[in-house]
């Protein structure tokens, strides 16, 4: 909606240059309000496709909802307007997000008969990606420090920490180990056995990782801890359990 609006401010831009008649902002207005519905509905469906979902919401599914709100299109229009959002973001709508490895590690972690039911651990997931995007510095902040065992990072530091921050694949099993832990904390070293033998991710990064994520969500007393303690050993404490039940 971003593009087409700025495309409309562009044309009447050109027009005035031209000293044509321009169209006036109640009727640009009516444009955008009458295509925001049809444009959302279609990020909807790409979205659907890619995720494979495409029999679920097709097109007879979408133009009755669509008049149910009292819009009136046809399969053409639906068709048009998925192209005209491709065209805005350039074709580039596959991209990879930390839910994808989340779910595709679930998937595989099913197949490999984990004791958490993968339909539990993906509901407690959806919550702790939500809750790492909110308080992202802070998490990894937390995760820096512990990995170099100084509560005062250098900036170089700082700077090769940043190939971290991007890792979805890490991302995805410290949720997923942070979310083993509040389902069933018996069972968290066999989930994180998995994930580890899955990614070849040490068992201490996971255990850094998903401690990070616990103390910014249930808070460092659910974990046992009575008194303050380093997040490093923290994280050595629940690796060597890990190490110990596997």
């Amino acid at each position: 909606m971003v593009k087409q609006a700025e495309n409309m401010n562009r044309q009447a831009t050109i027009q005035l240059r031209e000293k044509k008649e321009a169209q006036n902002w109640k009727t640009l207005k009516e444009q955008l309000f009458n295509k925001f519905i049809l444009r959302l509905v279609s990020c909807v469906q790409l979205a659907s496709k890619l995720s494979f979902h495409y029999k679920i919401i097709s097109n007879v599914t979408v133009l009755n909802f669509l008049q149910s709100l009292g819009y009136v299109h046809t399969k053409e229009e639906l068709l048009e307007s998925e192209l005209d959002v491709l065209k805005s973001l350039n074709f580039q709508i596959n991209l990879p997000t930390p839910l994808a490895y989340v779910e595709m590690l679930l998937e595989v972690l099913g197949y490999n008969g984990c004791l958490v039911p993968a339909t539990q651990l993906h509901a407690t997931c959806l919550t702790l990606l939500d809750l790492v995007y909110l308080l992202h510095e802070p998490i990894y902040e937390s995760l820096l420090r512990a990995s170099i065992e100084n509560s005062v990072p250098s900036q170089l530091q700082g700077e090769k920490f940043v190939s971290v921050k991007e890792d979805f694949m890490l991302l995805a099993v410290g949720i997923i180990a942070a979310s083993a832990f509040i389902q069933n904390h018996e069972c968290w070293s066999q989930v994180v056995g998995h994930l580890q033998s899955i990614t070849g991710i040490a068992l201490e990064s996971i255990a850094e990782f998903s401690y990070a994520i616990l103390t910014h969500s249930v808070g460092a007393n659910t974990l046992g801890r009575q008194q303050p303690v380093p997040p490093h050993l923290e994280a050595r404490a629940l690796r060597a359990t890990a190490s110990s039940n596997t």
